[in-house]
């Protein structure tokens, strides 16, 4: 991590690291540009609504993945390869926490996975229906699952590495990812990418080899013109992956023997997606999309023994291995209009989305009903849904500055809706034999939503903004953006963001901005209610999540959410040297009630505790609650050359660094009346935050073409990252860790080209747990390992273009 006196320098940093290079900038200024195309790929939209401007422009970090970049690579799944691409970027790959195996969140600079923004064409992506209540990182929050588009709907992405909150509103605290799809009236393409693990698993107690994780991704898309002038692009995508296992050897049974399933769950899913534009005349024009997705997963949950008093052994002779499978259907469907209206550009548009996980606990069984057990459950519905309007006006005033002002302002109205549907009633409640209390009640491994966790409810938010932007003279802009928004549940937030870029020579540039946010507290966060089998020091210890309203949650602490707020400070420089480009950008952020979910509070802690849970049937409750204060430092590096040459080939090299450390400054204070007082947020919580991503990650990329052959080498280092128990002693880490991949391609012809290659071709893990902290067997390896568990992928790839 990085010491506090080092990191209050990383600003420096950013300017020191411009200055080394602003002398020798005069000599190269008037290299030749680069090539037309590369000029084309950088012009960005997301930051700024200026239009024309590169990512080496901006007055903030952007970086542009394009849809080759996510390509050339063996996972199709977005969030992976984008994280493979954004040093800045965690997505980690967590295993036995329920939903959360299926519905993965990805982090930007460390911060929760709802402190970042998605858009999609530049309008507010829904989130997902899932709550994060179980122990991975991000625990507590709710974000927006990236998985649900497939990249080869996507012409390319744009993550801005900055508060945002003025200008785009709520969740916009680390950063926004902008995903634009592709737009094309003719052509089309396909590819097919098969692939598999071929991998030494090697635990704590053994090593053994591994052939498992098959997958097959189908992938196509098709351009099709609307009349002369419009386009409609229509792609899909299937998915079949088969699950991964990466348990050590459970000393409970005789020989020692893999009792669990620990690793990537099994899916199988299908996706469609629409983009369509068409003008209308009189200058303006119609736009729309589409999107629907059906994903069928299942994970695992932590095996029942023959011996467990929940086991039925004429149901289970030799025990069983629960199994949790969840159908999630994402819906999302937008159309606008644009075009000139009293002197102003417009935009108006209508963007809805709808995210259902419907969950079934399998191969187990509810203990109270005995043999008459169903062995199959229904376990309940979450379902959350989002309609926007947005309205954006922009104009352009010559008021005698080097360039015209630009100024924007618009308008965003949004209402939210969250449900929980109950199970079938033995997911949850107790059967004939409920009175042996020594028995738990509901599906093992996964139990029911019960009819009191049902609920229906709704918010509105809207919000109105002013952005201007202005080139003062030819070398300096400011540009700045104020942000009014109110909801009808919790209030209303003001926020502002001001920046600056100073361009001393073509080839050198430093800029900055401060900027104020919030981040709104969730449906989910305010609503979620559910009785969960949680794993507490190698016991299934049953859960209550109550909403921090409840009588329960008031008792033992809690108070009514409220907004988080930040304060966001960046320092850069951008250098351009010919081929080569270079930013340095320094961060600071300060958030201030952010929300997490409070300890497992359990009835063994007190006996007011005891008699507050023990008439609801729970062992242990947890809440949401603000009241955590955070301090985020970080320097973001990312370098570019590019080199053509006649006799080898064009080479594209890229290295990238993100260096980030968290630290927790407040914890929350309770306001229980209970005597002692529970504690609501303890040392795992803290150091989850603190250590629970990498502190530092660089990556160097090199892309290589020549005729019709291509290479790509890359090599990715994590430094370590902690997975902390309740004590230091029970602390493990992944150790720091380098993972290679390569790609080789070769193009046939036109149309047909082939591509074989190897991620983590060295077989790279995270440090194995130690056995005398895997008591069961189950968890081989830290789940909050940012590479992952899995080992060396090998895969091919067909590419057919038209």
């Amino acid at each position: 991590m990085i010491h506090a006196y080092a990191s209050h320098r990383l600003f420096l940093l950013a300017a020191a690291s411009g200055a080394v290079l602003a002398a020798a900038a005069p000599a190269v200024a008037q290299t030749a540009p680069q090539d037309a195309a590369a000029a084309v790929e950088d012009v960005i939209v997301t930051g700024t609504r200026v239009p024309n401007r590169s990512r080496l422009d901006t007055l903030s970090p952007v970086d542009v993945v394009s849809a080759e970049d996510l390509q050339n690579r063996g996972t199709t799944e977005l969030a992976a390869a984008l994280a493979q691409s954004v040093p800045s970027l965690t997505f980690q790959r967590p295993a036995v926490t329920d939903g959360t195996d299926s519905i993965r969140p990805a982090t930007l600079r460390g911060l929760s996975p709802d402190q970042t923004l998605v858009l999609v064409n530049s309008t507010r992506r829904h989130a997902s229906a899932l709550v994060n209540v179980n122990g991975s990182v991000g625990r507590g929050s709710a974000a927006v699952d990236l998985n649900t588009i497939p990249t080869g709907a996507l012409e390319r992405i744009e993550v801005l590495r900055d508060g945002a909150s003025a200008q785009y509103g709520s969740d916009a605290i680390a950063g926004v990812i902008n995903l634009r799809l592709r737009e094309a009236a003719s052509g089309g393409g396909a590819t097919f990418t098969a692939g598999q693990y071929y991998t030494t698993v090697d635990t704590a107690r053994s090593a053994r080899d591994e052939e498992d994780g098959g997958a097959l991704t189908a992938s196509a898309w098709q351009g099709f013109a609307l009349g002369s002038d419009g386009f409609l692009t229509l792609s899909a995508e299937l998915v079949s992956r088969d699950p991964t296992n990466r348990s050590d050897l459970d000393p409970r049974v005789t020989p020692n023997a893999v009792t669990a399933r620990f690793g990537d769950p099994e899916v199988n899913q299908w996706t469609v997606f629409a983009n369509a534009g068409k003008p209308l005349g009189n200058g303006w024009s119609a736009y729309g999309w589409a999107g629907y997705q059906d994903r069928d997963s299942e994970s695992a949950a932590f095996p029942r023994l023959a011996t467990n008093t929940n086991n039925v052994p004429a149901l289970y002779p030799t025990g069983f291995l629960p199994l949790i499978a969840i159908n999630s259907q994402d819906l999302s469907v937008a159309g606008g209009v644009r075009g000139a209206i009293g002197g102003w550009d417009g935009d108006f548009n209508l963007v809805y989305g709808r995210n259902a996980l419907d969950f079934r606990t399998e191969n187990s069984l509810n203990a109270t009903y005995g043999a008459a057990s169903p062995t199959s459950f229904d376990s309940g519905a979450l379902i959350y849904n989002q309609l926007v309007l947005g309205a954006d006006l922009t104009r352009q005033y010559e008021v005698g500055l080097h360039a015209p002002l630009n100024v924007a302002v618009g308008l965003e109205a949004r209402r939210e809706g969250y449900e929980i549907e109950a199970g079938q009633p033995e997911s949850y409640n107790r059967g004939p034999l409920g009175g042996n209390t020594a028995l738990a009640g509901g599906a093992q491994g996964f139990v029911g939503f019960q009819p009191s966790n049902e609920v229906d409810e709704d918010r509105t938010a809207v919000g109105v903004y002013l952005d201007v932007e202005a080139p003062v003279t030819d070398k300096f802009t400011v540009a700045g953006a104020v942000r009014f928004e109110d909801y009808s549940d919790f209030g209303n937030s003001t926020t502002g963001k001001l920046s600056a870029r100073y361009d001393f020579t073509p080839a050198f540039a430093l800029r900055g901005s401060v900027s104020t946010g919030f981040r709104a507290p969730s449906l989910q966060q305010s609503y979620f209610t559910s009785t969960a089998s949680v794993v507490q020091n190698g016991v299934v210890v049953e859960t209550g999540t109550f909403p921090a309203t409840s009588p329960v949650a008031v008792v033992l602490g809690a108070e009514p959410l409220d907004a988080e707020t930040s304060v966001n400070y960046t320092l850069g420089t951008v250098i351009r040297l010919g081929d080569f480009d270079l930013t340095v950008d320094a961060y600071r952020i300060d958030i201030e009630d952010q929300i997490v979910l409070s300890e497992n509070i359990n009835r063994s802690f007190s006996p007011q505790v005891a008699s507050l849970l023990d008439p609801l049937g729970v062992q242990a409750a947890r809440f949401f609650l603000n009241g955590v204060d955070t301090t985020t430092q970080g320097v973001d590096i990312v370098g570019r050359y590019r080199l053509g040459t006649e006799a080898y080939g064009d080479w594209d090299f890229t290295v990238a660094a993100n260096f980030n450390d968290v630290e927790v400054t407040r914890v929350p204070t309770s306001s229980s009346v209970l005597n002692p007082v529970p504690p609501l947020f303890a040392r795992s919580r803290i150091e989850t935050i603190q250590q629970g991503t990498p502190d530092s990650k660089v990556s160097a990329n090199a892309d290589w073409s020549y005729g019709r052959w291509g290479l790509t080498a890359r090599a990715t280092y994590y430094g370590d990252v902690v997975q902390p128990g309740s004590t230091p002693a029970n602390d493990y880490s992944t150790g720091a860790k380098t993972v290679a991949d390569f790609e080789g391609r070769f193009q046939a012809n036109e149309r047909v080209a082939l591509a074989v290659g190897v991620d983590n071709a060295f077989d790279e893990y995270p440090d194995a747990v130690p056995a005398t902290l895997n008591s069961n067997g189950v968890l081989g390896f830290p789940f909050y390992s940012p590479f992952g568990f899995n080992g060396r992928f090998v895969y091919a790839r067909l590419s057919l273009n038209w």
